[in-house]
């Protein structure tokens, strides 16, 4: 369906998209040096879970009525920080222990569903999908939703490889910052993390 050309593009631009800083990579950084690799994944597959979401919401056209709805993009904005609050507060008042300790098969689904609710939460995913998918989406190719479908599964493969990475290296420095004090530190840490980010989305604009 595709030329080999136009998905090397596609791939190479959401790799570096991915990579520059933003509340995705922020979180899954925090979450795998506060609790480990693993833990970074766990949130990784969340957050790309969500992806599916917002490339359904651009193929329905969803995402056209938030962009052209300024109640349904300020209410999923203050859905999605008043989520980012909360989990600032959980990690304010958790031990540090607990924050820190993610080997339990429960603690890996919470941190994956965690994950899920930011992603779908933060609308200008949506908006950022109904700018970049349809760029690379040829009418003549065929079915435009199915083509949106492809870049949506692509762009969160990518994503899955960058932030995967991102939690393994960050997981092992983490490793050795969690010792002592270290603990209470990143727990502290992960909280101002969780808040700025709640900020930095309330404020934001279409």
């Amino acid at each position: 369906m595709f030329e080999i050309a136009t998905i090397l593009l596609f791939i190479s631009s959401a790799i570096l998209l991915a990579l520059s800083p933003g509340p995705d990579n922020v979180f899954v950084l925090t979450v795998s040096i506060a609790r480990g690799p693993l833990a970074g994944v766990a949130t990784t597959l969340g957050l790309c879970s969500g992806l599916v979401v917002h490339t359904a919401a651009v193929a329905l056209g969803v995402a056209v009525f938030i962009q052209e709805s300024a109640l349904a993009f300020s209410l999923l904005k203050l859905g999605g920080a008043l989520y980012l609050a909360w989990l600032a507060w959980k990690v304010f008042r958790a031990p540090a222990e607990e924050l820190t300790s993610s080997s339990s098969s429960e603690s890996y689904k919470r941190l994956y569903l965690r994950g899920v609710v930011m992603n779908i939460m933060n609308p200008k995913v949506s908006l950022f999908f109904l700018a970049f998918l349809p760029q690379f989406v040829n009418p003549q190719l065929g079915s435009v939703t199915l083509q949106i479908a492809i870049l949506g599964l692509l762009f969160m493969l990518s994503a899955f490889l960058v932030f995967g990475l991102i939690s393994l290296a960050a997981g092992r420095i983490g490793r050795f910052l969690r010792k002592g004090k270290g603990a209470l530190i990143l727990n502290r840490l992960s909280g101002v993390v969780f808040a700025g980010l709640a900020v930095k989305l309330l404020l934001s604009e279409r």
